[in-house]
């Protein structure tokens, strides 16, 4: 790592995590303990303050809104989950696209890549989700990466769920540099020994991929139909710029 990123242990770097009922607390929590970990100091956003639930019933409660948020961040990361209300959220989409012009990292676990490409962030960039969503970020135009953790300049994103961990250590490495990394790491004992090959669809077989597909049906027809308003709001949105012009 440069010089110049070890030179951001200085000051105190800013984290920004987005929470929406429905949420994955898994696609968080990773990253949220490698940055604290790492001494970085992580604001949980919301609408409000109340509760948030996450898609297994965990409550979490936010830190700020997003009227009181710091309005420059270092870091801005959005979990996965159930997004296809948070997809559709005005509020947490001009939130994102506010806090997203000056973020230094724009960031993502899972689905969350699928609401920073409702936001606009990810126009032009590549980025990975969970693998069952693909589909639905590539409708978004967003260039789909397989990677564990994808880097396309600023825009860091992680796979499903579990890449939560190794995304939040890669951005600390490359935020303070790869000691800080290790130190988080060391702290957090991080040492994956999967006592199954099922992490992938290759791995599981074809009897638990259809297992989990007809499990996933509804939030899948959900997401999808989310997507096809969003992609209508930017039609709707370049009509009446072309027809003010």
């Amino acid at each position: 790592m440069s010089e110049e990123n070890n030179a951001g242990a200085e000051r105190t770097l800013e984290v920004g995590m987005l929470l929406f009922n429905d949420h994955t607390t898994l696609d968080f929590i990773g990253p949220h303990t490698a940055f604290a970990g790492a001494g970085m100091k992580v604001h949980l956003i919301s609408s409000t303050l109340e509760p948030v639930v996450s898609d297994t019933g965990v409550t979490i409660t936010p830190t700020v809104t997003f009227d009181d948020c710091p309005a420059r961040l270092d870091i801005l990361f959005v979990p996965g989950g159930s997004v296809d209300k948070v997809m559709l959220d005005s509020a947490a989409i001009a939130f994102l696209a506010d806090r997203g012009a000056t973020a230094s990292y724009i960031t993502s676990v899972c689905t969350g890549s699928l609401v920073l490409a409702a936001a606009g962030l990810l126009d032009g960039y590549r980025a990975a989700t969970h693998w069952s969503t693909r589909d639905h970020l590539a409708r978004l135009g967003v260039e789909v990466s397989t990677e564990r953790v994808c880097i396309d300049r600023n825009r860091f994103s992680g796979g499903g769920v579990t890449a939560g961990i190794d995304f939040g250590l890669t951005v600390t490495a490359h935020a303070l540099g790869e000691k800080t990394a290790k130190f988080a790491q060391l702290a957090m004992e991080y040492d994956p020994m999967p006592p199954l090959d099922a992490s992938s669809p290759q791995g599981a077989g074809p009897e638990v991929v259809a297992q989990f597909h007809e499990w996933a049906v509804k939030a899948d027809d959900n997401l999808r139909n989310s997507v096809s308003r969003v992609l209508e709001q930017r039609t709707a949105a370049g009509s009446g710029t072309a027809g003010s012009s």
